[in-house]
């Protein structure tokens, strides 16, 4: 069985509460944009999301996607995305990528 490639930070609290700021995804986002696959950074690199954290919304709630590789890179911004979310008994859903019916994934 494989792992899951990803986490998804649900900006609900374990009782469903909406969490706050209402801006928690992009600020969690902007702190870990540093960290990037060698040599993606680029010029504007600062301005930009990291590819292993990025922000999104689902069913309507803000949320952050964590890619796993994350954690082989920088296990300790790894785990402090990980804390950040059980500090702030923040939902986690654990998920994959799945291709489209009749695409085949790489």
């Amino acid at each position: 069985m494989k792992l899951a490639e990803e986490f998804f930070i649900l900006g609900l609290t374990s009782d469903g509460r909406q969490f706050r700021p209402s801006d928690w995804a992009e600020r969690l986002c902007g702190v870990m944009s540093c960290f990037r696959p060698a040599g993606s950074g680029g010029r504007n690199a600062h301005l930009q999301f990291s590819p292993y954290v990025r922000p999104t919304v689902l069913n309507g709630v803000k949320a952050v996607v964590v890619n796993n590789d994350l954690q082989k890179i920088e296990p300790l911004a790894y785990h402090f995305v990980r804390d950040f979310a059980k500090d702030n008994d923040l939902q986690i859903i654990d998920a994959c990528i799945l291709p489209l019916p009749g695409e085949s994934k790489p």
